[in-house]
């Protein structure tokens, strides 16, 4: 499957650079001191009216320590974004409204209308208006974080589909699930899943590995959470460091053309976002 084309980033320039201030401790005018980019232009690009040409984003690069060709393809409009197809199984991304924003569910599939969910909106109701009829039934459900609009589903689903076996990350607490540590694996028919470990946006936060044992050579899926988005990272909430050595550690650790699917935003791949996202520098 392809990521829809009508599926915005996440984030815009401003974002990025927004994170990557807070990131680096640098306010508009420190970073306008280091870059020599007018702090007007930095602060009309954090407000959502980028007007940076290329030397002035590799400049504001080389002051944040970020990928200098990522951030000039999100400043000119034009950050690449891989197909999604070949994977050996279903992938529904289910996209709900929250607040002003938007943010992502999976249900990955097995046989019979049956499958896996990973994440769970913010609630019951948003995640059946976006259910895939296709699907009936859930065998486990695997949150990234314990944020509202990732895991406030959680208990409606595992009532609704009668779920035995829900994880989140360990660490956290969640009614009716069981933490899921750093290699812990769990398997459903051809379908298996490894969690890695993932603190920065949050202190508990996992990423989750899926790849098929029936053809061990296809593509896999990576359900990233709020670590990693096409073209930008989550927030830096619990400890940047750990976010920034995570994004790459994970990103590393998985196939090229593993198919990476964000809490928010499109779809994209680990070879992409080593290659072009700003925070991989």
């Amino acid at each position: 499957m392809k990521s829809h084309p009508q599926v915005p980033l996440e984030d815009e320039l401003g974002d990025v650079l927004e994170k990557a201030m807070s990131c680096a401790g640098l306010t508009p005018e420190t970073l306008s001191e280091r870059s020599g980019v007018p702090v007007s232009g930095i602060r009309d690009a954090v407000d959502y009216r980028p007007e940076l040409g290329p030397d002035e984003c590799r400049r504001l690069a080389a002051a944040l320590g970020l990928n200098e060709v990522g951030l000039c393809a999100l400043a000119s409009g034009k950050y690449p974004l891989p197909d999604s197809e070949g994977l050996p199984f279903r992938v529904w991304p289910l996209r709900m409204a929250h607040g002003i924003g938007v943010v992502n569910a999976y249900v990955v599939g097995g046989e019979g209308g049956r499958g896996l969910l990973f994440d769970t909106g913010p609630g019951e109701g948003a995640l059946e208006a976006v259910w895939p009829g296709h699907v009936h039934g859930i065998d486990g459900i695997f949150v990234t974080h314990i944020e509202a609009e990732h895991a406030g589903g959680l208990v409606g689903a595992v009532g609704r589909f009668g779920v035995s076996q829900a994880f989140v990350p360990a660490g956290a607490e969640a009614a009716s699930a069981r933490p899921m540590g750093e290699g812990e694996v769990f398997s459903l028919g051809a379908l298996r899943v490894t969690a890695f470990r993932t603190p920065g946006h949050c202190a508990m936060h996992n990423c989750y590995h899926v790849t098929s044992t029936a053809v061990p050579s296809a593509r896999s899926l990576l359900i990233s959470g709020d670590l990693v988005f096409a073209g930008s990272a989550g927030g830096p909430y619990h400890c940047h460091k750990q976010l920034r050595a995570h994004l790459r550690r994970v990103l590393a650790a998985v196939p090229p053309d593993t198919v990476v699917a964000p809490g928010h935003g499109p779809m994209t791949t680990a070879g992409n976002e080593l290659r072009y996202n700003p925070f991989v520098a």
